[in-house]
């Protein structure tokens, strides 16, 4: 059985979902295709499992009503599931993800971490981007000393920043344990090999780690920005000064 991982927006409105029959919620849980199925996060993503090719582009095209904003193209995170009864459920070492039964609960766990690693790796991209467009800065403040930069760009670092970790850590909540594993919590040993397959955990502490760096160095860059604004009102300051002192003793002396 194959499986994909696919961002579609930043935010699903599970809620308005018409037409579909619903297997569980919690993430929600849905019959697609003639025999697949699909779970839907809120967060954007959608996980379908057994669909060919015209069964996903259908399915997809009918979540355009209750998916709300637009996001960058992503790749889709894709695996493949094997089912074997008598075998462990783990990690092959193909990648293949071996489970002893197809049920919904096994599905949701998967699909759990699944759309955590695609939402991880669609900010990884978007922050390695940003320092793109910082290392510049960087290299001419260490090179001429000077900060050329708009505050207008500086804050849409920041946005950036904000914007990343409010979906990460507030939407996905990556390093939670899906909500299934309450009621099952036999699977909790699958989820955490899918977890460290992922390295869900270690890519969430290392992206943090790169929130901080632009967000430290942007404000650093913003400082130094109204610094030299600041500094250059005080010299208008003292220009008007000055010539304020000029033109009185100029009236003093030919009064």
């Amino acid at each position: 059985m194959n499986v994909w991982a696919v961002l579609l927006s930043e935010r699903l409105d599970t809620r308005r979902l018409e037409g579909a029959t619903a297997l569980a919620t919690l993430p929600l849980t849905v019959r697609a295709g003639a025999s697949g199925h699909a779970v839907l996060f809120r967060y954007g993503v959608a996980v379908l499992f057994d669909l060919d090719a015209e069964e996903q582009q259908d399915f997809l095209a009918g979540l355009a009503a209750v998916a709300g904003g637009p996001v960058e193209k992503a790749m889709p995170e894709e695996a493949t599931i094997v089912v074997d009864p008598a075998a462990d459920e783990t990690v092959l070492a193909s990648g293949a993800i071996r489970i002893q039964a197809v049920t919904v609960e096994r599905m949701q766990v998967i699909a759990d971490v699944l759309a955590k690693s695609l939402v991880l790796d669609y900010y990884e991209k978007s922050l390695a981007r940003t320092f793109d467009r910082i290392d510049p800065v960087a290299e001419e403040l260490k090179r001429s000393g000077r900060n050329r930069s708009r505050p207008v760009d500086l804050l849409k670092h920041i946005g950036d920043v904000l914007i990343a970790q409010h979906r990460t850590v507030g939407r996905v909540e990556v390093t939670e344990k899906p909500e299934v594993l309450w009621e099952f919590p036999a699977l909790e040993r699958l989820y955490l090999r899918l977890e460290d397959e992922y390295e869900l955990r270690e890519r969430d502490i290392a992206l943090r780690r790169k929130l901080d760096v632009i967000s430290g160095t942007v404000e650093a860059l913003l400082d130094l920005v109204h610094h030299k604004h600041s500094l250059r009102v005080e010299w208008y300051i003292v220009i008007l000064i000055i010539f304020e002192i000029g033109l009185t003793l100029y009236e003093l002396f030919h009064a």
